[in-house]
């Protein structure tokens, strides 16, 4: 008989045990604040042109109207995923693997109806994920787990899709994208929207790097998004540029009162080409 606790069995490093730690006691205001706005937390950036008028007018209502606007241009990032997605319907199975607070999967959920499986390594956002879930009373359909993406324990090939929002630079990606590859059936979905370094450039920037410090991952470099589906039976089928379409959302959430000092990094190394923010939709074959 295993006594390793199930913390043990999820937590496979000391490294994943630092991560699950750092989201279990992230408490960032520009994740709940924004969230607070509609009841969709969300993990990720924003995308699109920025309504510049939210910073006019009466200056006690200016930073609600930034975080509306923030939260707006969130939404709309995970909206492009969702609309990458394919062809999905009600009797589907989907997987965010690496899901936060839950927002985008409650999104999939009510786009396409269908059942939708969360994954995190923070028994906090798992605990948060589900209490949104129930607030919306759709806990038959959406759930989340505190599971591993490299090894969730899922059946085997019966996701139409599963997407990565801005959380494979905390994993090996051969590994991941094996582990996707098991649960998609054929002819399935696979979207990541992630942050990648210019390798075509060299290694990692100062810019860079100083991200890599402050969420504690390991960005990769572009190229090692494409061996690893090409290893992995994952063919892309859309390769989307969104690094102009993010730098906006970075420079209005500069100018806001969630600020959290990483945005210069951002928007040095996307203005400097040595980081990219890009979507990339996948088959499985």
């Amino acid at each position: 008989m295993s006594t390793l606790s199930p913390t043990n069995h999820v937590l496979r490093s000391e490294y994943q045990k630092s991560v699950a730690s750092y989201w279990n006691q992230e408490k960032a205001p520009v994740n709940i604040l924004l969230g607070d706005v509609d009841g969709l937390y969300h993990h990720h950036y924003g995308i699109g042109d920025v309504d510049w008028s939210v910073l006019e007018g009466p200056e006690e209502t200016r930073n609600d109207r930034v975080i509306k606007e923030l939260h707006r241009l969130e939404t709309a990032q995970a909206n492009v995923l969702l609309d990458h997605l394919g062809q999905v319907g009600p009797e589907d199975y989907l997987l965010d693997a690496g899901c936060g607070r839950g927002g985008t999967s409650i999104m999939a959920h009510e786009r396409f109806g269908c059942q939708v499986d969360g994954v995190t390594i923070s028994e906090y956002q798992v605990d948060f994920a589900n209490k949104q879930a129930a607030k919306r009373g759709i806990t038959d359909k959406v759930k989340f787990h505190f599971r591993n993406m490299l090894d969730t324990k899922f059946e085997s090939g019966i996701r139409r899709a599963i997407w990565n929002n801005e959380s494979t630079m905390y994993v090996d990606l051969m590994e991941l994208f094996a582990e996707h590859a098991r649960q998609l059936m054929p002819g399935g979905r696979y979207v990541t929207i992630t942050g990648c370094y210019n390798d075509v450039l060299g290694g990692r920037s100062r810019a860079v790097s100083q991200i890599d410090a402050h969420y504690i991952c390991n960005i990769h470099p572009r190229s090692a998004y494409f061996k690893a589906m090409a290893a992995n039976r994952l063919v892309p089928i859309s390769v989307i540029d969104l690094t102009p379409a993010t730098i906006p959302y970075w420079e209005l959430r500069e100018k806001s009162s969630v600020a959290s000092g990483i945005e210069g990094p951002f928007l040095t190394a996307y203005r400097e080409g040595s980081f990219h923010y890009l979507l990339i939709a996948a088959d499985r074959i």
